[in-house]
């Protein structure tokens, strides 16, 4: 079974949105074993979306249309699909009564525009809308099948894992279950990654189950994703724990975590089993390390908190910094102390540098002092020069400080 991705709006080809969309049901349709060998944007011009559907269909068994489906003017999604069809637009009744009824509990006005959501070529099924008010559509075009779902997120992500995936499979006669452990590295870059798992992915191209793939996420670190495909879940996990071990014991020493962990939960838990609280002064990043942890649920049993320290004279005032370079290992060192002094936590961690767009301190842009203070008043500082610009420098610095707390509770 092949399903390819059709991305309407004439937004995402002037880039004012960012097609995530497609990536995500991507990323689900693979999960499921089910092919999508091509990804297309297209602008809302009914002309061209019926060409790029029909050429869609007549190379795959499934396409799913995402976005378009709004109440105004340039939503052109279900006009494209019923020519494409060579149908009618019907008026669902059901479909109208559930908009009228979401517009009144919300005690909104609902403009008449809105019932064009309502409509519904001849042959199509309804995906029932429990997010928003517009309906996603299931459209059957001879032996193959238009799926059509809204652009807003949520809304597609639901009905996608609702109907669609069910749907795909259910007409692929499949019984296979696909599973994917996802570890979680940092500390090596994409292509060392490579180079260190090289033996094994040659191994694995030799076999061909399980696969294995890398994925540079930013700020999270670099996926690396073993998926493996078996007649049950319990036989796909066997084949993938068979090539975990050795993939672990090759690149151990930058795993941090697994499948949904991230930097954050697993330095608040190694916090939690310690019995440790933790306080935070951040220059640099302005916050953005304190937003992380802050991010998730019941992080407030062990983070007391975050001091911005931006400016030297707070630095100086509040973190009895000396005075001196802001941007320096006595300057990281005497905020992390500072931190556990002000907030009253039982370790320390600090970050300043320089994330540009000028040096700082005589400091090159991409500098980076991080410090951990911990109970027994010892100090441990790293300093690190990161790539990027201003944005991607402060983004690294966060997970890179986090990873130094990581490897200090573990030691």
């Amino acid at each position: 079974m092949r399903c390819d991705v059709v991305a309407i709006g004439t937004e995402l080809l002037l880039g004012q949105i960012v097609d995530t969309n497609s990536s995500w049901i991507g990323e689900q349709l693979a999960a499921a074993g089910i092919d999508s060998l091509v990804q297309v944007k297209v602008g809302d011009n009914l002309g061209r979306m019926v060409h790029i559907l029909r050429e869609r269909l007549s190379e795959a068994d499934a396409v799913v249309v995402c976005g378009g489906l709004g109440p105004t003017h340039d939503d052109l999604t279900r006009e494209a699909i019923a020519e494409v069809m060579g149908a009618d637009l019907v008026e669902d009744e059901e479909v109208a009564e559930r908009i009228i009824s979401m517009f009144s509990a919300r005690g909104r006005r609902m403009s008449a525009n809105n019932m064009k959501q309502a409509l519904v070529p001849t042959g199509a099924s309804v995906i029932a809308q429990t997010r928003g008010t517009a309906p996603g559509l299931i459209c059957p075009v001879g032996d193959k099948v238009l799926y059509a779902v809204p652009g807003v997120p949520h809304e597609m992500q639901d009905m996608l894992t609702r109907a669609i995936i069910p749907d795909l499979l259910a007409r692929s006669g499949s019984s296979a279950m696909i599973m994917s452990r996802v570890l979680r590295t940092w500390g090596e870059s994409e292509s060392g990654l490579n180079e260190r798992l090289q033996g094994i992915i040659d191994d694995l191209d030799v076999v061909g189950n399980p696969t294995l793939a890398f994925l540079a996420s930013g700020w999270e670190g670099i996926k690396v994703r073993l998926t493996a495909k078996a007649a049950t879940e319990d036989d796909a996990w066997r084949l993938i724990s068979e090539w975990e071990r050795p993939i672990r014991s090759e690149v151990s020493d930058v795993i941090f975590g697994v499948d949904e962990q991230t930097m954050e939960s697993v330095v608040l838990d190694l916090l939690a089993e310690r019995g440790l609280t933790l306080g935070v002064a951040e220059s640099v990043t302005g916050g953005l390390v304190a937003g992380r942890l802050t991010s998730v649920a019941g992080s407030s049993k062990v983070f007391r908190g975050g001091i911005v320290s931006y400016a030297s004279a707070v630095k100086h005032d509040l973190l009895g910094v000396p005075a001196g370079p802001a941007v320096s290992h006595d300057a990281a060192a005497a905020m992390a102390r500072g931190a556990r002094h002000v907030l009253g936590s039982d370790v320390g961690l600090a970050l300043t540098g320089v994330a540009g767009p000028t040096e700082q301190d005589g400091q090159p842009v991409g500098t980076l002092y991080i410090s951990v203070a911990m109970p027994d008043d010892t100090v441990n500082t790293h300093h690190l020069r990161l790539p990027g610009q201003r944005d991607q420098m402060r983004q690294l610095s966060v997970i890179s400080a986090l990873d130094v707390l990581r490897r200090t509770l573990s030691n």
